[in-house]
């Protein structure tokens, strides 16, 4: 979560900058893999299936991406859908995060019911009291992971899936372009042709 005082995009380009390039290296193969079904899904025009969560705890988790990055004049973790990113990453490239999720899934539903008595679902609460419970696990091995998955669900090739509509591209300023724009004026070749 981020400080009042520093804006969403330096939190992001905060925690990109943060994440291992040897990490990415290894399981660049599983991510484009996981991003290319998640991008299939997302264009067939069918509901989308989660793999691995149930719609119930798809919920518990998609309400924690949101409070990770939030929704506020621009589109935030919900909007990107980082949900169904964070879905096919535990079925694909983090296949051994399941038991993480399937315990940390559990130990969020205790401690939601231990802080907000009578709550059932982390999902349920208000958005003050979701960031209160999100601050007293913060430092927790669950909490990390999805907001590491979070993150990069939000900055994925959006083509792919995650970053829904380039969501998380725009807030940091990147345009992806894939041929080069040449500056005026004549390269050296060009030039030296005319010699």
């Amino acid at each position: 979560m981020y400080a009042d005082h520093g804006s969403r995009r330096q939190f992001l380009l905060g925690s990109v900058s943060g994440l291992s390039s040897a990490w990415l290296a290894l399981r660049w193969p599983a991510i484009l893999a996981a991003q290319e079904h998640a991008h299939r899904a997302a264009t067939s025009g069918q509901p989308a299936q989660f793999q691995f969560f149930s719609p119930e705890e798809a919920a518990e988790i998609e309400a924690a991406a949101a409070q990770i990055i939030p929704s506020d004049d621009a589109p935030g973790a919900r909007e990107a859908r980082v949900i169904y990113f964070i879905d096919r990453s535990l079925v694909t490239f983090d296949r051994e995060k399941q038991p993480a999720y399937t315990q940390g899934l559990k130990d969020l539903g205790h401690r939601t019911q231990e802080l907000f008595h009578g709550a059932n679902r982390f999902s349920s609460l208000t958005p003050a009291q979701q960031i209160q419970l999100l601050t007293a696990i913060e430092k927790t091995d669950f909490f990390k992971l999805v907001r590491l998955h979070t993150i990069i669900g939000f900055l994925a090739k959006s083509e792919y899936g995650g970053n829904y509509d380039q969501a998380g591209w725009r807030l940091i300023g990147f345009e992806d372009h894939a041929s080069h724009d040449p500056s005026f004026g004549y390269y050296d070749s060009e030039y030296n042709k005319g010699m």
